[in-house]
This record gives C-alpha cells, sequence and structure tokens, in this order.
C-alpha cells in the first residue's frame, strides 16, 4: 500500500508549513481571530464556503484537505472558532445545501468566525433512539413559528445563541414526512436551558425547554414537512466528524501506558492476559485504520467509498470503548479518581494521568448514542449500504 501523496501533494505541505512558521498563534485571543481570517485568506481554513460568506472558496480536493489537517493538528494551530463545532462542521454544510441566499448571508458568516454558537435541537424525551418520534411542535402564526416542546442531549447549549432543530408543523402527516428544520434564536423570553449533570460530574449536556418559542417563517431550513431530509445532511456531517478520531495515535497511548504500568512486580506487557488483549484490539485498530486509508483514497478519485465509510462510526465506537476499558483495567485502584471534568474543577485545567483515561471511559459510553445510537447506525449500514430490506413494522 503506497500512503505516499506524490511530489505535487508535498510541495502543497510545504507551502501549509510556511504558513504556519510565518503566521505564528499570537496568546490574546484577538491574534486568534486575526490568525484565522489570515488562514482563511490562503485559502487554508472553511475551504467549502464560498469567500462571499466568509469562506475561501477552494476547489474541492480530499487530499489538500487531509494535509491542512495533519499540520494544523501538528501546530496546534485553530481551524475554528473555539466551542463551535456545531456551526462549522454541522449547520455551515446544511445552509450551503438547503437554505435560501437570505439565510446563507445572515447566519454563515457570523458563525465561521465564532459570533453565532449553535445547539442542536434534535433528540428529546422518550423518544429513545427514534428520532422521528419527537413531539416538539410548530404552529405558524402570522409571519412567525411558535414552538412548544423539550429537547434534550444537546452539548453546551447554555453556552449558544442559536438553536437548529427539528419541529413537528404537520401532525396529520406520517412521522417522517411531518417534520420541519427550523432556525432559532435562543436568547429570548420562551427559551430555557438547564444543564445535566453527567456521570463525569460535568455539565456538557443540556435539556432545553420551549414554551412559545418564536422564530421567523423565513428561517425555515428547505421546504415545510421535509426537514427529515434536510436533517440527514447535518447528520452525515456529524458522524464524519465523529468518525475522523485518531484511532492509530490513541492506541499507541494505550501501549504506552500498559509499558509505563506494572502489576505484580512486572512490566504489564509482560502480561499475557494483557498481551492477548493489545493484540486483539490492535488488529481491529489496524484494520479500521486502513480501511479509513482506502476510503480516502477512494474519495481523491471521485468515488463512493459506500458501505465502508458508513461502518467507521459504528466500529471506532466499539474501538474508544476498548481502549478505555483496557486502559480502566490496566490502572486499577487509580482509575476510582475522580474525574476532572467536575464543575468545581478551574477551566484552564486539562485532565491528564488516570483522570484523563477516566473521562475517556466515561466518554466512550456515548458515543453509542452521540450521532445516532449504534444499533441506528446498524439499520443505515443494513439498508442503505448492503441494500436489505427495512423492517416491516418501521416502514412508514
Amino acid at each position: 500500500m503506497d500512503l505516499d501523496y506524490g511530489s505535487g501533494y508535498e510541495n502543497f505541505r510545504q507551502s501549509v508549513r510556511a504558513f504556519l512558521e510565518k503566521n505564528r498563534l499570537p496568546d490574546a485571543p484577538q491574534g486568534e481571530r486575526e490568525f484565522r481570517q489570515r488562514a482563511v485568506e490562503a485559502g487554508f481554513v472553511h475551504r467549502a464556503v464560498p469567500r462571499r460568506y466568509g469562506g475561501s472558496e477552494q476547489p474541492a480536493d480530499p487530499i489538500e484537505a487531509q494535509i491542512i489537517r495533519e499540520e494544523f493538528a501538528r501546530a496546534r494551530a485553530p481551524a475554528e472558532a473555539p466551542g463551535n463545532a456545531n456551526g462549522p462542521r454541522m449547520v455551515v454544510p446544511t445552509l450551503l445545501q438547503w437554505g435560501t441566499e437570505e439565510q446563507k448571508r445572515h447566519f454563515i458568516p457570523p458563525t465561521l468566525t465564532g459570533e453565532y454558537l449553535w445547539a442542536q435541537g434534535y433528540s428529546e424525551p422518550n423518544a429513545g433512539s427514534d428520532l422521528a418520534a419527537l413531539r416538539t411542535r410548530g404552529e405558524l402564526v402570522g409571519a412567525e413559528w411558535v414552538i412548544n416542546g423539550q429537547k434534550i442531549w444537546s452539548s453546551l447549549a447554555h453556552q449558544c445563541n442559536f438553536l437548529f432543530a427539528l419541529v413537528r408543523t404537520e401532525p396529520a402527516a406520517p412521522k417522517h414526512d411531518g417534520l420541519s428544520y427550523l432556525l432559532l434564536d435562543m436568547r429570548q423570553p420562551g427559551v430555557k436551558v438547564r444543564r445535566v449533570k453527567q456521570i463525569t460530574g460535568g455539565a456538557q449536556f443540556c435539556e432545553i425547554f420551549l414554551d412559545d418559542a418564536r422564530t421567523p417563517a423565513s428561517w425555515l431550513v428547505g421546504t415545510r414537512g421535509r426537514g427529515w431530509e434536510v436533517s440527514r445532511t447535518t447528520l452525515q456531517h456529524e458522524r464524519t466528524g465523529i468518525g475522523g478520531a485518531d484511532v492509530l495515535a490513541l492506541f499507541d497511548k494505550l501501549v504506552a501506558l500498559a509499558r509505563s504500568t506494572r502489576r505484580q512486580g512486572r512490566c504489564a506487557l509482560e502480561d499475557p492476559v494483557i498481551q492477548e488483549r493489545l493484540v486483539s484490539l490492535e488488529a481491529r485498530v489496524r484494520s479500521l485504520a486502513y480501511s479509513s486509508y482506502r476510503a480516502f483514497s477512494m474519495r481523491s478519485q471521485n468515488q463512493d467509498p459506500g458501505v465502508i465509510e458508513l461502518m467507521t462510526k459504528l466500529i471506532l465506537t466499539h474501538i474508544n470503548h476498548e481502549v478505555a476499558a483496557l486502559a480502566r483495567d490496566l490502572m486499577g485502584e487509580h482509575f476510582m479518581l475522580a474525574p476532572l471534568e467536575a464543575q468545581s474543577a478551574p477551566a484552564n485545567i486539562r485532565a491528564s494521568g488516570p483522570q484523563k483515561w477516566n473521562n475517556l471511559f466515561m466518554g466512550s459510553l456515548a458515543l453509542g448514542m452521540g450521532g445516532g445510537t449504534s444499533n441506528i447506525q446498524r439499520n443505515i449500514i443494513a439498508e442503505r449500504g448492503l441494500g436489505l430490506p427495512r423492517d416491516p413494522a418501521h416502514r412508514s
């Protein structure tokens, strides 16, 4: 397998490195904003976004995009405004595909700069993993939508000023056909946010209560009652982000932990049980990595990876959990340390050592739900990837 990008792309890598060397990141937040603006002007950030909306409007090139990700990560340079993942990665691609010109000009530029921070309004209490079972209602009254209902598991919603949400606007229609995709200003009396304390001790997830909340009729994205189609675009980008983790680097950290851990007076790597678990896990880690290389190569040749790419998020979910579980067993009693994500922890302190692995283990339990549950992901693989028939009970 030849993993070399070729001389032309390696020259592009050198241009990215030269930019990062010349534009070293200042410590001040204002300096970070200026850095991102220079990166946009150089064509390295927000490449898929037209210039009139604040992007760099570059031709689609998966290999160049991958090189930029690698070099920005190596330099620890910010490609996005802090705390703004939902906006550039989910809302912006959705608006580019489905939004009106007015919506694009109004929302995309301040989203890219971090002025607009977005919460996701999909999941609801009592709906389980069936997103189409949501009950939040939207009624068109004059030139406004009036919205009532509740959303949950919305990450960092307490810090956000806008919400993108699926709302039931056609109650008489079949459940998938009665949904609309609405944008909503969260800084209004009809919106209340309550943080949910997590098993890690932190409170990143939130509940959102909508009580006669209002939004302009023009903030409907796509066609009324066809929000399910729009939401699939958003979820596609969410799952792509989840599936892009550097699993090889994570496994290397696990091996380093095993090498530094002693069990019964000897290095944990000498324990045959640990060896067997590491070998089994490495086989799956490398299988996933090489499958990702294959999908990447296909995209670079304008080919559809199909079911290969659909499987990434599901497999990565299981691998992350097993890596964290083995780390838990290696650390033994040290794993009982309280996670550092507790609300009392200073914001400028990052978890390290046992506490970092503890947080990873607790967080890995949620990966099977974020971006669509693992069972839903299996259905997607079966139906869209393998062409298997849908369950008769869910064909409505």
